[in-house]
């Protein structure tokens, strides 16, 4: 389905912001996937994401959608996200803040 850049930036702005990031660029999705919002659609780039309905058989509207990164899914069953790409944190305190984000296969 394609969508309105109004309705995008609506989901993109679902995803989960960060102090230490600039959130008109870079979210987080709901398995902490790091994506950037100039890369929309994009299947390549390692922040990549898309839209996806979460809801069983229920219309594409702004309530039913999620931003999720390009590899995770969502599994309509179990009402749950299917987490294969996180974000990155190795090497970290857990009080230390990220100077660029990166992802890590989950």
């Amino acid at each position: 389905m394609r969508f309105s850049d109004e309705m995008i930036q609506q989901v993109w702005e679902k995803g989960r912001a960060t102090l230490d990031q600039d959130s008109t660029i870079w979210r987080k999705d709901e398995c902490g996937a790091w994506m950037n919002r100039a890369y929309y659609g994009n299947e390549r780039s390692e922040y990549g994401w898309k839209i996806e309905n979460v809801s069983t058989g229920g219309p594409d509207i702004l309530e039913n959608l999620r931003p999720l990164h390009r590899h995770n899914t969502f599994d309509r069953a179990n009402h749950q996200a299917k987490c294969r790409v996180a974000a990155d944190r190795a090497g970290l305190e857990p009080s230390e803040h990220i100077k660029e984000p990166r992802n890590r296969n989950a």
